[in-house]
């Protein structure tokens, strides 16, 4: 049974980050939580050259974020299947402690040739408590149960 802690990636928010509209671009956003929340598998399966990501759940946008703003993005894995890792991530600005954005992604752990393997991980009880709300999502976003 394994416990993970969030990793935590930060960006300050520069001019060619952002969109037309002077706020961060969904497209850069989506890319810095997909790393931040790979960086989280990776940590759990211990390889990262054997974790791709196969489905990003959603991401969602609570308030703009703009040029000079500092974005922290912790990831966390919330569910895991047989070769599977469902990870949550949300971005943080500037210390303020309710989310600018949150979203999901899961990734596969794969052997050289592509082919999917059981990562062995397991989360404890008492881990998935701690997740608990986001564990619900997960199972909700990706049809499995724990």
């Amino acid at each position: 049974m394994k416990t993970f802690d969030p990793v935590v990636v930060t960006r300050l928010i520069k001019e060619e980050d952002l969109n037309h509209h002077g706020t961060l671009f969904a497209g850069r956003m989506a890319s810095w939580l997909v790393e931040s929340c790979f960086l989280s598998a990776s940590r759990a399966v211990g390889k990262p050259e054997d974790v791709v990501c196969v489905k990003i759940h959603g991401m969602e946008f609570k308030r703009p974020a703009h040029k000079g703003e500092i974005l922290e993005i912790s990831s966390q894995v919330v569910l895991t299947g047989r070769s599977s890792i469902t990870v949550a991530g949300q971005g943080l600005l500037d210390g303020d402690d309710r989310p600018a954005v949150t979203g999901m992604a899961t990734f596969v752990s794969v052997n050289a040739q592509g082919k999917p393997y059981p990562h062995g991980i397991v989360l404890s009880e008492e881990y998935v408590k701690g997740v608990e709300e986001l564990n619900l999502k997960a199972q909700e976003l990706t049809g499995r149960r724990r």
